[in-house]
């Protein structure tokens, strides 16, 4: 089989998908409670995407968003940064990291990050990319000898620690969106409102539809064996706090056992959970 073949069915495999993608707009049941431990903080949670089976499929069943390059999966851009803690956690990180274990090694943070625009006006420091159109600094090929994959990743692995101390917040938080909100309540009372739903394709913005493949609305990836909510216990706790995600949990497990009404039409088409996916091991959530 020539090369060009070979290129021909990957393309036609990731349209397929593409074209198996359901549709954003369903019904969805949410759930809004206050965090035990802090009357002025709301969480309003979609517990149609918490109790999905969405897991990643990374270096298994991902067409990444890129067509023709499903092994970058979604790192095939540089990651922007949030704010300074972001990008302090991420440099004391990279500075663990060898030519052995990260294939584009580099030397100081202004080596491997970049500065860029995210509105087309304000600068913003991202994550580098290994060329102009090429993926993240930090992907490693995955015939690379220290290991493929992000090289962030794996060295929280070998420190024994979860991913998410070490990489950008925007890596680690993806696929779930947390929006924060102060709301003023109608007898003048301010919460801290904290909602949490799934990232798909808008949350990128109008270039969110022009994303060859997302995984959220994808079949391929609503093939976790347990719900998101455990599955990401450890996100979800570093985004509201152990004692909220402790309610949520409870909230989940209960509105599981009763069974949910608006379930996620992409785990509905994926049919029964067949395997835990391809999700890069992570340490459980009490190693925080």
């Amino acid at each position: 089989m020539s090369r060009r073949q070979q290129i021909r069915i990957v393309l036609d495999a990731a349209a397929a998908a593409r074209a198996a993608e359901v549709d954003l707009d369903f019904p969805r049941e949410w759930i809004e409670f206050l965090d035990p431990d802090d009357d002025k903080h709301l969480v309003r949670a979609d517990l149609t995407w918490l109790l999905s089976r969405w897991t990643c499929v990374f270096g298994s069943a991902c067409h990444g968003i890129v067509a023709g390059r499903a092994q970058d999966g979604c790192c095939s851009h540089g990651a922007f940064f949030t704010d300074a803690d972001d990008e302090n956690r991420v440099k004391a990180a990279a500075a663990k990291l060898t030519p052995e274990n990260w294939q584009h090694h580099r030397r100081g943070f202004k080596n491997y990050t970049e500065l860029d625009t995210i509105d087309g006006s304000k600068p913003a420091r991202r994550t580098a990319t290994q060329s102009a159109d090429g993926p993240c600094v930090f992907l490693n090929d995955a015939d690379f000898a220290g290991g493929g994959g992000c090289a962030l990743h794996a060295q929280a692995l070998r420190d024994g620690v979860h991913p998410l101390t070490y990489k950008p917040d925007v890596c680690w938080q993806l696929p779930v969106r947390r929006e924060q909100d102060w709301i003023k309540r109608p007898d003048g009372t301010k919460v801290l409102q904290s909602t949490l739903t799934e990232f798909d394709r808008r949350g990128w913005g109008p270039g969110g539809h022009d994303l060859d493949w997302w995984c959220t609305s994808s079949p391929d990836a609503h093939v976790g064996t347990e719900p998101m909510y455990v599955s990401y216990a450890p996100e979800l706790i570093a985004l509201v706090g152990q004692s909220a995600y402790d309610k949520l949990a409870e909230l989940c497990a209960d509105r599981l056992a009763k069974g949910l009404t608006a379930v996620h039409p992409a785990t509905v088409k994926a049919g029964a959970p067949k395997k835990r996916g391809g999700r890069e091991p992570a340490a459980p959530p009490d190693s925080l």
